[in-house]
């Protein structure tokens, strides 16, 4: 907070625009203190709706302390916005816009590769693409992948991302699961567009507190089909069995079965058509002008 009050007497900002949980609070704080008026983005709550007791009461506060007198609070999807306005966090204006929205020039549709059934043709790759946590569903990805292996060995299951240091246990079982031939880790990679165009599905198992999944977002705009779980940041970013598959959370039997129709009840061209499905709707929905001229509106409100 120190930090931030420096910064902000120093620059003097017109207008803070603040994303993510630890600037939204602390630089929030420290804005309404000076009279600087806010425009926040909750980008999801992250891992705080798995916690309870005391630590969720603190945080929750912190947040209703940070928000209150916000200009404006932006929510990724509906359901943040419900739980902050049934929980009190929100008193004031409140916006709904489609994520951090994507490049669809940076991120263009790629050719489909080719693709089997798991069993004969070429190879069907599917990625994970996210930080390596718990929460963000590792171990149902990994699991699932070790089933269909079995079954499937003309598949690739690849995980890119950076571990999180309270989880340095997967750096041992990422090693062992290569050798295996089971999963192979990627490491974190500055641009994740050429393992995108070598792939055929993205897989994200989050249970987390997204506020809405860039990754699902950069695959669809690619023209990948998704298989991701009902959570609220996931859920929104596909229409099931048109561009892709949503499945119960931390079923992982669900999505052994949800990755088997896939590879044997679609042909390689349904694939292919099911992403350019996702692609419409990117560009319909989750172009990154759309969040560009919510901001633009609100800032040009203010001043």
């Amino acid at each position: 907070m120190a930090h931030y009050l420096r910064v902000f007497r120093e620059y003097e900002p017109a207008v803070l625009l603040t994303y993510t949980a630890k600037p939204n609070v602390y630089g929030s704080i420290v804005a309404h203190a000076l009279k600087i008026p806010v425009i926040n983005n909750v980008t999801g709550f992250g891992s705080i709706l798995q916690e309870h007791g005391p630590k969720r009461a603190f945080i929750m506060w912190l947040f209703r302390l940070a928000y209150r007198h916000s200009a404006c609070v932006m929510f990724q999807n509906e359901t943040n916005l419900r739980l902050a306005q049934s929980s009190g966090m929100v008193h004031g204006k409140t916006r709904l816009i489609p994520g951090s929205g994507v490049n669809t020039e940076r991120f263009p549709v790629q050719d489909y590769p080719d693709g089997g059934d798991g069993k004969n043709g070429a190879p069907v790759i599917f990625n994970y693409i996210g930080r390596i946590m718990h929460d963000k569903g590792v171990d149902d990805y990994i699991e699932a992948a070790r089933q269909i292996r079995a079954r499937y060995p003309q598949t690739e299951f690849n995980m890119l991302g950076f571990i999180e240091p309270t989880e340095n246990h997967y750096c041992a079982e990422l090693k062992e699961l290569g050798k295996q031939g089971i999963v192979c880790y990627r490491g974190s990679q500055i641009d994740v567009r050429p393992w995108i165009e070598r792939s055929h599905c993205i897989i994200h198992p989050s249970t987390y507190g997204e506020g809405m999944s860039n990754v699902l977002l950069e695959n669809a705009s690619c023209g990948r089909p998704i298989i991701t779980t009902d959570n609220p940041g996931c859920k929104e970013t596909l229409d099931d069995r048109i561009s892709g598959f949503i499945y119960r959370g931390n079923d992982v039997h669900q999505l052994v079965n949800v990755i088997e129709f896939f590879l044997t009840n679609l042909q390689n061209s349904d694939r292919r058509q099911m992403g350019l499905q996702g692609r419409s709707k990117i560009e319909k929905e989750f172009s990154r002008e759309v969040v560009v001229d919510a901001y633009l509106n609100e800032i040009e409100t203010l001043l």
